[in-house]
């Protein structure tokens, strides 16, 4: 089994990161804020204004180190990598497969079932850990979702055409939102969730999870390209150029497990208050530098939960799902695998 990596994180306004042997360093204010071996890492994501060297930027290179470049906000705005790795041939496949829609369909299928049956298990979760606690009106629209959302399921298992399969993933989503805000234990109006809101989030809980939705990505992204895919070509996404639509493919199955439930602990668990948002001018709602600190650790802490893949039968961390997922995907292109097995969470 793959080894678990860190991810460098830089927050801090105009730090400096730099190559010192075999290590990265991070130096802001005239300190040294930390020196990590870079064999350690698997990848480096600086936010705001942070310069890197081009020594440590050619080194991370030669050890597949990628560096991702995002703004305060958490938008994504280049990275930084090596040579393209990966079989020739298994990208020929992929290609291939996105032109056959009987193939495309099959993945697609057990991508969104993947989605929607994780979506469920965060509904049963708030159900059984909250369910007695909640008024009634509250306890019936969690379980007309969650019926919702199982039905939703069935009808993919039936279908074999990419459109409907879109169709019903796009409405297991509008249903698992509608909800969402009943999962919201604080009694902050500031955190009160009303729907779904993107470029830009319009409140705490839309601007918490699009980071974290970003985090994810760029994990996805860093996976597919470790096992030899092309993350730009996609199934359940169609291609745009400059969207890495198989990372996006990736990581909705993923989204419930290690982006929504952590956001709902933060907020649950009073780890976030309303003062470490900040609204912008244009309405947008932003993490504060400090809060962003403080989010990016529970990230990391919650890659580390160990559990038993579903598929595999072996013992794993979340953070290595993605690299589990990529690694299954390459199988099911090169043909190794009937289907492609979705992350399903218990």
């Amino acid at each position: 089994m793959r080894r678990h990596l860190n991810t460098l994180y830089v927050t801090t306004e105009n730090a400096w990161l730099y190559k010192d042997g075999e290590n990265a360093v991070v130096k802001a204010d005239g300190v040294e804020r930390a020196r990590i071996p870079v064999h350690l890492l698997g990848a480096i994501v600086c936010f705001g204004s942070v310069g890197v060297s081009p020594p440590l930027m050619g080194h991370c290179a030669e050890r597949g180190v990628c560096i991702s470049l995002m703004s305060r906000s958490g938008r994504f705005l280049a990275r930084i990598e090596g040579p393209v790795s990966g079989n020739v041939l298994l990208r020929r496949d992929q290609y291939r497969t996105t032109d056959n829609e009987t193939m495309t369909a099959s993945i697609v299928r057990n991508v969104v079932i993947g989605k929607i049956l994780n979506q469920r298990t965060v509904v049963r979760r708030a159900l059984r850990d909250h369910g007695g606690r909640v008024p009634e009106a509250v306890r019936t629209r969690l379980v007309a979702c969650e019926r919702r959302l199982s039905d939703a399921a069935r009808r993919g298992t039936r279908s074999d055409r990419t459109g409907t399969l879109r169709g019903i993933e796009g409405e297991a989503a509008r249903s698992y939102y509608e909800v969402f805000g009943d999962f919201v234990l604080s009694k902050e109006p500031e955190f009160a969730f009303n729907g779904r809101s993107r470029r830009p989030p319009l409140d705490p809980v839309n601007a918490l999870l699009s980071f974290f939705y970003t985090l994810l990505v760029h994990d996805c992204r860093s996976a597919l390209e470790s096992v030899g895919l092309d993350p730009a070509v996609g199934f359940l996404h169609r291609e745009r150029p400059g969207r890495p639509s198989l990372a996006l493919d990736l990581m909705e199955e993923l989204r419930p497990v290690l982006a929504d439930r952590l956001a709902l602990s933060l907020i649950n668990r009073r780890q976030l208050s309303v003062r470490d948002f900040h609204t912008a001018m244009s309405g947008a709602v932003k993490l504060r530098e400090g809060a962003r600190k403080a989010t990016l650790v529970a990230y990391q802490e919650r890659k580390k939960d160990e559990l038993i893949h579903p598929f595999i039968k072996e013992k794993t961390t979340l953070g290595l799902v993605p690299f589990v997922q990529a690694t299954l995907m390459a199988r099911r292109l090169r043909g190794d695998l009937d289907g492609y097995p979705p992350f399903l969470w218990r």
